[in-house]
């Protein structure tokens, strides 16, 4: 096992292990206990009380944050010749279609999210063993499958992020920066903790939301009450 640095160690030491904090609490906290000299993302992990072998337990969707993620989202929109304006205008960072295509078949993967349109769709299905291990497959529920290519686009710049359950039942995402205020940081989490909460599936019985840990990049995980929460 690695040995704790001395900051690794002041940091685990502001962190009461008997204790569940208040979103509140663990938003300010984490902040606290982050010593990294670069703006480390703030994570948030829930653990479902749900099955996601069964498909009528998996939780899957998509929010938007109200204080963004704080990133800079590099968005490629794959679309036809009378869109091109429209993705550019809504502030996509490639436009284009059959030579982004050749590129990606290339092994160019060089963007966070890739918008489309139902026409083109079936030119990406060739493409979906790159894109598909790298999360970068656009998807209808997600919302990057549309007619609405401007609306799209600038909902992902904006702070729209999507979701998926693991095979262990955990949501895992980033909701924003450590630079973020303590405020925006527990604003963005209720945002997907309340999100999560009206996709529970029917089918889920018993606790739904079984434990909930935020953490900063490379900081000690903080546990939340999910009854507070």
């Amino acid at each position: 096992m690695a040995k704790l640095t001395k900051k690794q160690k002041e940091a685990q030491l502001k962190i009461d292990r008997n204790k569940m904090y208040s979103l509140e609490e663990a938003s300010a906290l984490v902040k606290e206990i982050t010593n990294v000299n670069f703006d480390a993302s703030v994570d948030l992990a829930v653990r479902l009380g749900v099955d996601p072998r069964k498909a009528n337990q998996m939780v899957r969707g998509v929010v938007t944050l109200p204080h963004g993620t704080g990133k800079d989202v590099k968005v490629l929109a794959l679309v036809t010749p009378d869109k091109e304006a429209e993705a550019k205008e809504a502030g996509a960072d490639f436009v284009g279609l059959d030579e982004y295509l050749d590129k990606i078949k290339g092994g160019w993967t060089d963007v966070d999210v890739i918008v489309t349109m139902p026409s083109v769709m079936g030119k990406l299905g060739p493409l979906g063993r790159i894109l598909g291990p790298r999360g970068l497959m656009p998807n209808p529920k997600t919302g990057t499958v549309t007619m609405d290519i401007g609306k799209a686009v600038a909902d992902v710049k904006g702070g729209k992020i999507d979701f998926k359950v693991d095979k262990t039942g955990i949501v895992h995402a980033a909701i924003g920066k450590v630079s973020f205020s303590a405020d925006k940081i527990a604003g963005n989490a209720k945002e997907l903790i309340d999100t999560l909460v009206k996709l529970k599936p029917a089918a889920a019985k018993g606790v739904y939301m079984k434990s909930i840990y935020l953490s900063s990049t490379m900081s000690p995980s903080v546990q939340l009450d999910p009854k507070a929460v």
